[in-house]
């Protein structure tokens, strides 16, 4: 399975993967790409059945999802890598740090999912609406629980969503629906930046907030009035971050 991606910034400077939220594509990463491209060899690629991305049959699985990853590193021939990734993103590098820790250096990991196997219905349910009826069926929810009600440049985001495959989509809903990442946590060696935020319905933050203390030396980051797909609406407070800790 061989992923689509950009890349910018210097050959020679270290590489970080991005990673996007379910339903997005690498244009995601747009606000952080020029602050990030001065100093790294950016790699923002597109998840299986996401943006220019092939879109097999699922259901997929975290581990083919995660591997994928690996799978990329390996094609371009990079030993380590640091990893950024938000929401099913986030979740993929909960899986890398457990599954593929000598590939990466360090993480940055926007409001992960990481034990939705608890209550795994709602993403079957979304799954099969979506195999039904297209991504516009659940467009106008997602975007609502995206952003904050005062966030308005939305358009580019609601493309992406319209725009990805629904076979994808559902696809990695039953992924998530099955995955438990927390039994790992404590074997993460890895340096992890964690962030979530105040107003995020998606992945609360409550469920974020106890994996700082369950993954060793990881550092909370918790952004205030903000909403989920926080690397697209608070660049401003997003991009600080990245550099400080990826450096």
């Amino acid at each position: 399975m061989r992923l689509n991606y950009v890349e910018t910034g210097p050959s020679e400077a270290p590489v970080v993967l991005m990673g996007s939220s379910l339903g997005a594509a690498h244009t995601m990463w747009a606000p952080q790409l020029e602050s990030l491209s001065g100093r790294f060899r950016v790699i923002a690629f597109d998840h299986r059945g996401h943006g220019g991305s092939e879109a097999p049959k699922g259901p997929y699985t975290i581990d083919e999802l995660g591997g994928d990853v690996v799978e990329l590193l390996d094609t371009l021939e990079i030993e380590q890598a640091s990893y950024v990734g938000i929401s099913l993103g986030g979740a993929i590098g909960l899986w890398l740090a457990q599954n593929a820790p000598e590939r990466f250096h360090r993480f940055a990991l926007f409001c992960p999912p990481s034990n939705l196997a608890a209550n795994p219905q709602p993403w079957l349910d979304r799954a099969a609406q979506v195999r039904a009826e297209g991504t516009q069926a659940i467009t106008d929810a997602t975007l609502g629980r995206w952003f904050l009600p005062e966030f308005t440049d939305t358009a580019p985001v609601r493309e992406m969503l319209l725009s990805t495959s629904d076979e994808g989509y559902a696809a990695c809903c039953e992924a998530l629906a099955h995955t438990n990442l927390l039994p790992r946590l404590g074997e993460i060696s890895a340096p992890v930046l964690l962030v979530t935020t105040d107003s995020d319905t998606s992945v609360p933050p409550e469920t974020v907030v106890p994996l700082a203390g369950q993954i060793p030396g990881a550092h909370l980051e918790i952004i205030e009035n903000a909403a989920h797909l926080v690397t697209y609406s608070h660049p401003e407070i997003v991009n600080p971050l990245l550099l400080t800790h990826l450096s």
